[in-house]
């Protein structure tokens, strides 16, 4: 790969050379490598076809789990998010032990790895919400809830530069990797003014189907507006936040009836 230096920059093809734009300017490269029909069907590509099987798994996995959330999505910015995500979905891939290589998949991998994803990397929920929460996802009734004690937004949120009011977010999602499906819903707070004024407890619930025999994911995230001549407009500088706060993978048959998991936050208060 080489970096195009001429005063007119070029894209396409010339003989055995590709040129080309990238965010990291217009580069160039030589054609080449091992034919397609080659990498199909010699026996020395056998493990770059099974690693081709399981990365298109992994890409078609994350756009699915995206589009279980995508209301939510709307006015959160992050370049990488896909290919982060990509990434994620191809260590709960690898985590599949009941498949052979290449005919591993989500479905029997360690969904819950994805706990934790951060939809924003530039706006993450730990870096914006400081008020303590939990999240539960209880298999046998089909009930994903987030609940908030009272807090104080002036002390408990980040706030960007701008912002006047909040809302907080959440979403829940059962995803079926293979029908390409999802039961999916929102439960959203009232816009609130960043202010000393405490909340009131929130308790946000939303619902798929109950006793599921696919992956569950729980969202939270925070949304930010701005106050002008007595409208909200939602800011859409890349300072909204979601992220996976819960996930329950496939359940065992034991779980079916009676399974509830949750994951508790405390926070931390640092003197100054």
């Amino acid at each position: 790969m080489a970096k195009q230096n001429g005063i007119i920059p070029l894209q396409g093809t010339i003989g055995n050379i590709t040129f080309y734009k990238t965010k990291a300017g217009f580069l160039a490269r030589e054609k080449g490598g091992v034919s397609a029909s080659r990498i199909a069907t010699d026996p020395a590509y056998a493990h770059t076809r099974e690693n081709s099987a399981e990365f298109g798994r992994a890409g078609k996995a994350g756009k699915i789990l995206r589009s279980a959330f995508r209301t939510l999505l709307t006015n959160i910015k992050d370049t990488y998010s896909n290919s982060r995500l990509f990434r994620e979905m191809v260590k709960v891939i690898k985590a599949d032990v009941t498949n052979a290589r290449g005919q591993r998949n989500v479905i029997d991998g360690e969904a819950e790895l994805l706990k934790g994803f951060e939809f924003n990397n530039n706006a993450r929920l730990g870096a914006t919400l400081f008020a303590p929460y939990t999240a539960t996802i209880d298999r046998a009734t089909g009930t994903l809830t987030v609940n908030i004690p009272a807090f104080s937004p002036i002390n408990m949120l980040a706030t960007p530069g701008g912002a006047t009011h909040f809302k907080i977010l959440a979403g829940g999602a059962e995803v079926d990797f293979e029908a390409e499906t999802v039961v999916n819903g929102d439960a959203s707070g009232t816009e609130l003014p960043i202010d000393g004024s405490a909340t009131t407890e929130m308790n946000l619930v939303t619902n798929v189907t109950s006793n599921s025999t696919r992956p569950l994911f729980l969202s939270l995230g925070v949304a930010f507006f701005q106050q002008g001549n007595g409208t909200l407009y939602a800011l859409k500088n890349g300072i909204n936040t979601l992220s996976l706060v819960n996930v329950s993978g496939m359940p065992q048959p034991h779980q079916l009836h009676n399974h509830q998991t949750g994951i508790k936050l405390i926070p931390v208060f640092f003197n100054n």
